[in-house]
């Protein structure tokens, strides 16, 4: 079985090319399925610039510059630090013109207030200033019953998905 939408990445694909726009992902809880689900795409290359796949606190302050405070208190999982992640892969990404960042924790052994929760940010120029909108993700909506790979898979696609359907959002306004 398939486990990517193509419907949700071809709509994306159709609006970066409508609108002209190059767009890199900062990906942490899904560990690069988002731009995979757009690079499995003919003609892609041109609209996708690229990926950082930062799983780690460290490889977030580092690669994109993510304040470490903040990894502490309010801690990975929160609006601030996807904001961080989406502007920092922005700016690390000349050819980028927008960029969607997702961190959450999927499970198993995720804090029971935030197990299954995930937070999205995209960042776009508008005007020549970054603009950024984020949205909190709650992933478990028909997820019961399934064991802990299978829950946090799920949770993975659901994620990917999320993100990809609000970069199409945020194209349309």
């Amino acid at each position: 079985m398939d486990p990517f939408n193509h419907d949700t990445a071809s709509q994306l694909h159709d609006l970066l090319r409508e609108h002209r726009q190059q767009i890199v992902f900062a990906e942490s809880c899904t560990a690069g399925l988002i731009s995979a689900s757009l690079g499995r795409l003919p003609g892609i290359s041109g609209l996708l610039a690229g990926a950082a796949v930062v799983y780690q606190m460290e490889t977030k302050a580092v690669w994109l510059g993510v304040d470490p405070e903040l990894l502490v208190d309010p801690g990975p999982v929160s609006q601030i630090v996807s904001e961080q992640m989406a502007r920092g892969v922005l700016q690390k990404t000349p050819q980028a013109t927008i960029a969607a960042s997702v961190t959450g924790h999927l499970g198993p052994n995720a804090p029971q207030n935030q197990d299954g929760i995930a937070w999205a940010s995209v960042a776009m120029y508008v005007a020549g200033e970054v603009i950024v909108s984020s949205r909190e993700l709650k992933l478990d909506d028909g997820l019961a019953g399934q064991d802990s790979t299978e829950l946090r898979q799920s949770r993975q696609l659901a994620a990917a998905q999320l993100v990809l359907e609000f970069c199409s959002d945020q194209l349309q306004i």
